[in-house]
C-alpha cells in the first residue's frame, strides 16, 4: 500500500523559473508604470511621478526577504497576502489589491526579468544577537 502525504497538488515547493534580467525587469517597472504607486527604496533612479498615486514601498532593508514565490505571487496574484498598513487607496471596497492586473498583459519572460528587478531591491538586515553576561552558579 502506498500513501502519499504533504506534498498536494496546490504546493509550491520546488516552483523555480529562469534567472532573469534585472536591468530589464527595471525599464519593464517603469513602463508599465509600476512606479506610479509604489517607491523603490534607495533606487533614485527610478524617478516616482510628479503626483503618484500611492506610495507603497518596495524593497530596502528587511529583516526578511520576500522569496522569489512571494514575489512572482505578488504580481500575478497582488491580493494573495495583503500587508495590514496599505495606505488610502490600495484596496477596493471589497478588499481585494487594487493593483491592476497584468496576467493577461506579461509574457513570462517579462515575469521573469521583472522579479529578478525587484529581488535586487531588497537587502537583509544584518541581526545582532543579543548578548547575555555569562553566568555561573555560586
Amino acid at each position: 500500500m502506498t500513501f502519499l502525504v504533504g506534498c498536494g497538488a496546490d504546493s509550491g515547493w520546488g516552483f523555480t523559473l529562469p534567472a532573469g534580467n534585472a536591468d530589464v525587469g527595471e525599464t519593464l517597472f517603469t513602463s508599465l508604470d509600476c512606479n506610479s504607486c509604489h517607491v523603490v527604496a534607495g533606487n533614485s533612479a527610478i524617478r516616482q511621478p510628479d503626483s503618484p498615486q500611492l506610495s507603497i514601498p518596495i524593497g530596502g532593508s528587511v529583516a526578511r526577504i520576500k522569496t522569489y514565490g512571494e514575489l512572482v505571487t505578488s504580481v500575478i496574484n497582488p491580493s494573495h497576502r495583503l500587508p495590514r498598513n496599505l495606505p488610502q487607496g490600495a484596496m477596493t471596497e471589497d478588499g481585494q489589491s487594487a493593483m491592476r492586473n497584468y496576467n493577461e498583459v506579461l509574457t513570462v519572460q517579462q515575469l521573469i526579468d521583472l522579479v529578478a528587478f525587484l529581488q535586487a531591491q531588497y537587502e537583509l538586515e544584518h541581526f545582532t544577537p543579543s548578548i547575555y553576561p555569562h553566568y555561573s552558579h555560586p
